[in-house]
């Protein structure tokens, strides 16, 4: 069994594509720095590169459409385990097919895609539609998430044109990394040391006066308009998964 070795980026997911068929070896399995490779298993570590990685790109605009190359940093975004190598054969596929594969979903690998890209777009609109903001005492909107996908980089459209006017920061615990946005661009950030609770909240010192009783007010409205008697945890569960709670202001 052959293994490739990769720097868990998606340029280095293409880069093992162009160098399997550069060296007419094909893996049976791809896996990151990270993973141990078992003994006694033959590996060979990908090297990313820009160039390569372009030219299988180049290569899949002739073959494939734009919606469905999204598909594939969508579906690599899921970080589910087994993934790059159902990238890779997809992949394969598409460039030496005489014509399109994108719905031949009788192909176990195009429709096991499909099924990752729907999870992966399920949990990424869980974010838009749950994330709760904070606002500090430097003027900035914080909000803290913890996907099952990795699918931050998927939102940053969205909260940059429905958050125009304010300076935010929404920051992946899971994942260690952040998105903030300046009023002009938006940029990936990284913290050494989160001063957050564990559902969330930032230190009171740091937030702004108003923040902890607009929280107070939001809290007393939610209480105001609920009907207990028509409280159904089963249904909200269903449309609210429990793991976004501990998130929630009006859930603390």
């Amino acid at each position: 069994m052959l293994y490739f070795i990769y720097d868990n980026t998606f340029e280095g997911l293409l880069t093992c594509v162009f160098d399997a068929f550069y060296r007419r070896e094909f893996p049976q399995k791809i896996v990151g720095k990270d993973i141990v490779v078992p003994l006694f298993t033959e590996s060979f570590e990908v090297i990313t590169d820009e160039v390569k990685s372009e030219r299988v790109l180049a290569a899949l605009r002739k073959k494939i459409s734009p919606s469905a190359l999204r598909m594939l940093f969508v579906d690599y975004l899921s970080e589910i385990e087994g993934i790059e190598i159902v990238i890779f054969h997809y992949i394969q596929k598409a460039v030496t097919a005489k014509q399109s594969i994108e719905l031949n979903f009788a192909d176990a690998d195009v429709l096991e895609l499909s099924k990752v890209y729907k999870k992966v777009a399920r949990e990424e609109e869980r974010v838009r539609q749950f994330v709760r903001f904070q606002k500090t005492a430097d003027d900035i909107y914080f909000a803290v998430i913890e996907p099952i996908h990795n699918v931050l980089l998927l939102t940053a459209d969205f909260f940059k044109n429905r958050y125009a006017d304010q300076q935010w920061i929404v920051y992946d615990t899971r994942r260690k990394y952040g998105l903030f946005y300046n009023l002009n661009t938006v940029e990936t950030v990284c913290f050494d040391n989160l001063d957050i609770s564990p559902s969330g909240n930032i230190n009171p010192e740091k937030l702004a006066e108003s923040e902890l009783a607009f929280r107070d007010l939001w809290k007393d409205y939610l209480k105001a308009i609920t009907i207990r008697e028509r409280i159904n945890l089963k249904l909200q569960r269903q449309f609210m998964p429990v793991r976004f709670w501990k998130y929630l202001t009006e859930k603390n």
